[in-house]
């Protein structure tokens, strides 16, 4: 019984290590790298808090050397679906009946034990499953996720702070109850912080989780789920599936008890979710909340007036860092033909300069793309274009999967804005540049708005502030996070919720109170102090 009114600590943003030369951080995640390279990790299912290995088994690769398993992960299926749902009703009520501040009390646990003991582990263990050099690995598994924890807590503090107004003989209350039922939460294998928070969002608001890990991110996520049961978690709150996608969904999606679903991926898979889940509505107990990011076709905008050098740097840094494969990575940009010849002599340099190789190399800045099925769909892109007679492949282009799965950066010129690389999510290091003239800024804008039916993240570059007021005007509807003068990635928990709108999900932001409303389910309680003995009104005296 809580005899407090309790203030949770103030959330700052994890400072961001630097693994310089010589750190103690660099030794730190060196040795954890070796340790992982030298074993093969077993990953098991975890329902209703027991650890479950399965005869069936999948590999988990090492993107930039194909050969190396570094885990092998249990795989469920229907049955264990059933299990783990049965989980979630036999766990969710005693988890929500908790005072808010125990539940928080878990998050910001796994917070510093991932700040401190599980850190280099983590970012080992994302460095190895995803190909992301130190730094991605950091930003993301480490910093981000660290973040989404502590914040999440300062956040779902306001839900429960806000309260409605009482007038005199009344006292009125506002009760933010996790839903009942289960969510569904479905993760990518890009973002290690994305996956464990598509999971524990839910679960810090009162919900039971019946968590999907991605395959090809199965180990970071893992240690995720270590984690957060070393922090507390009591079992069976989050039950972690990783597996048969088609027939974990097939039991999850067509149960009664379904209230939410967390997902994170492509549009394509969560059409399929949501065309699922309105032919099934009259069967649930209650109308599923349905939260998902999901494709981009993010653009870079520059007016005549933009700053080269800082432009291009934005170009490399937001097109090829993690190989494209963030869900707000630059893919195309429209650079006025003033610009162009500055800016392509120096986009063109500092691409083919990007260094390539393993994430075990700190001194890669590119590593591989994360599977033979994305670098399959890659490659294809640049194959197209070296066909057309409309693109020219200025930069990189070559593709190699004899070790790994290895995609140059590449930059692609077109002179039409409407080419397949402009228009199409390609999910990888691929940047396509349309030089428009600089008379056709204005309809070139319109374009840029119109051609696509994403609208995760944009940039433009430009100095007048009539300029920049202008190009956030024309694009207001083209990206949920817009970012002036900067590349269009590195959304910061706390500084720009995530989340885009249109083809590119619900827009219900990320690593902001938004997203903890949707887990939610408010009751109004009403509780009279003064006795009503007469049911007249004074209306109804005629004198």
């Amino acid at each position: 019984m809580s005899n407090g009114i309790y203030t949770s600590p103030v959330p700052v943003n994890e400072p961001i290590k630097s693994y310089a030369p010589g750190s103690s951080e660099k030794i730190e995640v060196k040795k954890e790298l070796a340790a992982l390279s030298s074993m093969v990790t077993k990953i098991p299912l975890v329902i209703g808090g027991e650890h479950f290995y399965t005869s069936e088994t999948n590999p988990v690769i090492c993107p930039h050397n194909k050969s190396q398993i570094i885990a092998q992960c249990s795989i469920a299926g229907a049955k264990e679906a059933k299990m783990a749902i049965d989980a979630c009703a036999k766990s969710r009520k005693q988890w929500a009946s908790l005072p808010w501040e125990d539940r928080a009390a878990v998050f910001l646990k796994a917070a510093d034990l991932l700040t401190t003991k599980y850190r280099p582990l983590m970012n080992a263990a994302t460095m190895l499953g995803q190909s992301k050099n130190i730094f991605q690995a950091e930003i993301d598994a480490a910093v981000e996720l660290i973040d989404f924890f502590r914040f999440n807590v300062h956040f779902a503090e306001q839900i429960y702070r806000t309260q409605p107004i009482s007038p005199a003989g009344q006292w009125n209350r506002l009760s933010a109850r996790g839903l009942e039922g289960f969510v569904y939460a479905i993760a990518p294998f890009n973002f290690t912080s994305i996956s464990i928070n598509l999971a524990a969002a839910p679960a810090l608001m009162g919900c039971a989780v019946l968590w999907k890990p991605p395959a090809t991110g199965a180990l970071s996520s893992w240690i995720g789920m270590q984690i957060l049961e070393e922090a507390g978690l009591p079992p069976g709150i989050i039950n972690f599936l990783p597996g048969n996608s088609k027939e974990i969904s097939s039991i999850a999606l067509n149960h009664p008890d379904l209230a939410g679903i967390h997902f994170t991926g492509s549009t394509n898979t969560f059409h399929m979710l949501w065309q699922t889940v309105g032919q099934n509505l009259s069967s649930y107990r209650a109308y599923p909340r349905m939260v998902g990011e999901t494709g981009g076709k993010n653009f870079v905008f520059a007016h005549p007036s933009a700053d080269v050098d800082m432009l291009v740097v934005a170009l490399v840094r937001g097109a090829f860092e993690y190989q494209g494969q963030k869900c707000s990575a630059a893919s195309r940009a429209y650079i006025p033909k003033s610009l162009w010849p500055k800016v392509k002599e120096k986009l063109v340099a500092m691409t083919n300069g990007l260094k390539m190789g393993g994430a075990d190399d700190f001194t890669n800045f590119v590593n591989a793309v994360i599977d033979e099925k994305s670098f399959t769909k890659i490659k294809s892109f640049i194959d197209q274009a070296n066909s057309s007679n409309s693109c020219k492949v200025i930069a990189g282009g070559q593709c190699d999967s004899s070790k790994g799965f290895f995609i140059r950066p590449t930059i692609i010129e077109t002179t039409d804005a409407k080419a397949k690389t402009m228009v199409e999510e390609i999910f990888g290091p691929v940047l396509t540049v349309y030089p428009y003239e600089d008379h056709a800024f204005e309809a070139t804008m319109a374009i840029c708005d119109e051609s696509t039916p994403y609208a995760l993240t944009g940039a433009i570059f430009a100095k007048s502030r009539h300029t920049i007021n202008q190009m956030t005007s024309a694009l207001e509807n083209a990206a949920g996070n817009f970012y002036i003068n900067d590349k269009p990635t590195g959304a910061v928990v706390g500084q720009q919720p995530f989340g885009g709108a249109r083809a590119s999900g619900t827009n219900d932001k990320a690593g902001s109170v938004y997203n903890l409303l949707r887990w939610v389910n408010h009751r109004t309680i009403k509780e009279n102090f003064l006795p009503i003995v007469d049911h007249r009104y004074p209306f109804m005296a005629e004198s």
